[in-house]
Formats: structure tokens, C-alpha cells, sequence
């Protein structure tokens, strides 16, 4: 019986006006995860859960991605469009992840409004699991999910800076819509 050796990517840094993100990539320059700094801990596991074993060893991210990530950071929201990533995970989950850049900047959806469009009326929980799951974040915007009643709730990089990100793409936000759950 073979072990699948373990997947080897790289890590790098990224100051933005949110925090520091990490990001992951593949040898080929490939975006795997982004996520913040203080998440590193749960950024591996998702990586773990997805691919096995990992090593992640420092170095520089392709520049075409961080000048991608920090032109949206600017203002530039059509940047994120250019970013070349590759996740891996159950079918649902590759279908909600592939959904969510199709919900605009500027725009949120409700979790019961992303099940409906995939067809799956029913599934409201099994996609906020699944986007609970994202390992890239920003560029597979699960921050634009949004409860059926407008409040902010469930985003693994904190409130704080979901509202953040809606709020820079445009979004009004009602002050009393957070929820913390």
C-alpha cells in the first residue's frame, strides 16, 4: 500500500487595510487558500481536510496575484476576476465555491437564495457549511452571503471584517443587521 506524499505549497504575506493575509499557492503560481493571519491554525486544517498531509513553505506569491489582491484592496473590485485558483472538496462544495463569484461585487444573496439557484431549494444549511468551508476568501467571496433577513452572520475571518469588505464593494449595510452567531 502507497501514502500519498504530501502536497507542498507556498505561503506568503500580504499587508491590507484588514489584516495580513496569507496566501497559499501551488507550484504553478495557483492560489490554494487565502486566509488571515490570526487564522493560520484553522487555514491549515481546511488544507488538511482537502488535500491530506501539507507543507507550506515560504516564499513570494506570484506578483500578477498580489498586485491582483491589492488592486482590489485599492478599489479595483474587477481584480479578483484575474485571479487563477484551484480548490479541492466534495462535489457540493466545488459547486457552492464556483457560485460564489458569480454573486457581483456590490451584491450579497442570501444562503436560501444561493440553494435555490443551484437548484437545490432545501439546502440553505449544506451551503452555509460549505461556504463555511471556503479555504479562499476574498476571491471566492463567501463574504457575500448574507442571512434572509439582511444580518451579517457566519464569516470565518470575523464581522468585522465581512463588513468591511461588503461596505468597500459597495454595499449599504443596516448598523443593526450584525449578528454574531
Amino acid at each position: 500500500m502507497s501514502v500519498k506524499p504530501p502536497e507542498t505549497f507556498n505561503v506568503d504575506r500580504l499587508p491590507t487595510p484588514i489584516g495580513t493575509a496569507l496566501l497559499v499557492t501551488d507550484a504553478g503560481g495557483v492560489l490554494r487558500a487565502l486566509d488571515w493571519e490570526e487564522h493560520e491554525p484553522r487555514m491549515k486544517e481546511l488544507l488538511r481536510l482537502q488535500y491530506g498531509a501539507v507543507i507550506l513553505q515560504d516564499a513570494r506569491s506570484p506578483p500578477d496575484l498580489r498586485s491582483a489582491l491589492t488592486g482590489y484592496f485599492k478599489g479595483d473590485l474587477d481584480r479578483l476576476k484575474t485571479i487563477k485558483w484551484r480548490v479541492a472538496g466534495t462535489p457540493f462544495q466545488q459547486k457552492v465555491w464556483n457560485a460564489l463569484p458569480k454573486i457581483p461585487a456590490g451584491t450579497t444573496m442570501s444562503y436560501g437564495a444561493l440553494a435555490a439557484r443551484l437548484n437545490a431549494p432545501k439546502a440553505m444549511r449544506a451551503v452555509g457549511h460549505a461556504n463555511g468551508s471556503n479555504p479562499i476568501s476574498v476571491v471566492v467571496p463567501c463574504h457575500r452571503l448574507i442571512g434572509a433577513n439582511g444580518a451579517l452572520v457566519k464569516y470565518g475571518g470575523g464581522l468585522a471584517r465581512k463588513r468591511w469588505l461588503l461596505e468597500h464593494e459597495g454595499v449599504t449595510l443596516k448598523t443593526a443587521s450584525t449578528r454574531a452567531v
